[in-house]
């Protein structure tokens, strides 16, 4: 049975990885991060692959949360505190009522990690994707539409942050996913476990994603929203566009993503 531990002080140390979630989400929090709400909570206890440290709730919530998820929460610490007091301690008003901190884990080396993925498999590759909805909303896509991975290079955002993780309804917690190197290192290394690569672009000298065939090894490269990919980064691959009318030029990155993923996963059913 998990233990209900009642805070009455915001500034209580026990608590000391929940204050000022907001700034704090920016710069770390000692290989913590925070989950907000009941969607990504039930996910961090059912099936994410990151531990669960504690919770913190607060009073109106608590008694139906701790009776409805007790066979997950196996010791885990529960903080209890009055409204008021949880929204000094996260430094806004938190109207949810539902906080948790997962610790983080090393991560292997890119060359280690790449060689875990399945044969046939598809990665997401996100290059400078700034964006914590963007992440979250790619991460979603992703999971829906059958990629079996993400990687983001170390200009994107960190997929924990809160944010992402609430937008990505929970897959961040669970999708497998690389962060960090450098761009081309990334692609590099992707292209030396022998995958194809698909760099998204609206140019119109690109492939039109109706043309495309998906390989059993499949890594589609997104750019930051705005810019998009380099030159050179759109060179290290097969340029594929989506094709579009009433002269708009491009879709946001996730919405991009999902069509693609679409595509790739319907032209995979289809040579069964």
């Amino acid at each position: 049975m998990s233990k209900r531990i009642p805070i009455t002080d915001p500034a209580d140390p026990r608590i000391e990885a929940y204050t000022s979630i907001r700034e704090r989400d920016l710069t770390g929090r000692h290989n913590r991060f925070i989950i907000e709400g009941r969607v990504t909570l039930e996910v961090a206890l059912t099936r994410s692959r990151f531990s669960v440290e504690s919770l913190l709730l607060s009073e109106k919530r608590a008694d139906t949360l701790i009776q409805e998820l007790a066979p997950h929460l196996q010791g885990i610490p529960v903080y209890v505190a009055p409204q008021s007091v949880l929204d000094q301690i996260a430094g806004f008003p938190m109207h949810r009522g539902i906080l948790a901190c997962g610790l983080k884990q090393d991560q292997p080396a890119l060359r280690a990690w790449l060689a875990a993925r399945p044969e046939t498999s598809t990665l997401v590759v996100c290059v400078g994707t700034s964006n914590h909805d963007n992440t979250g909303a790619i991460f979603r896509n992703a999971a829906a539409l059958g990629a079996d991975a993400v990687l983001l290079d170390h200009e994107s955002c960190d997929p924990l942050y809160r944010k992402s993780i609430r937008v990505s309804a929970g897959t961040a917690l669970w999708l497998p996913y690389f962060h960090g190197e450098a761009a081309n290192t990334l692609l590099q290394d992707i292209a030396d476990a022998n995958y194809e690569i698909w760099t998204l672009t609206p140019r119109e000298t690109a492939s039109p994603i109706q043309a495309m065939t998906a390989p059993r090894r499949l890594a589609l490269v997104l750019g930051p929203e705005g810019p998009g990919l380099t030159d050179e980064q759109i060179g290290r691959g097969q340029s594929v566009r989506i094709p579009m009318a009433n002269q708009v030029d491009s879709l946001n990155l996730a919405t991009s993503l999902a069509i693609t993923l679409s595509h790739a996963h319907s032209m995979r059913q289809s040579e069964r």
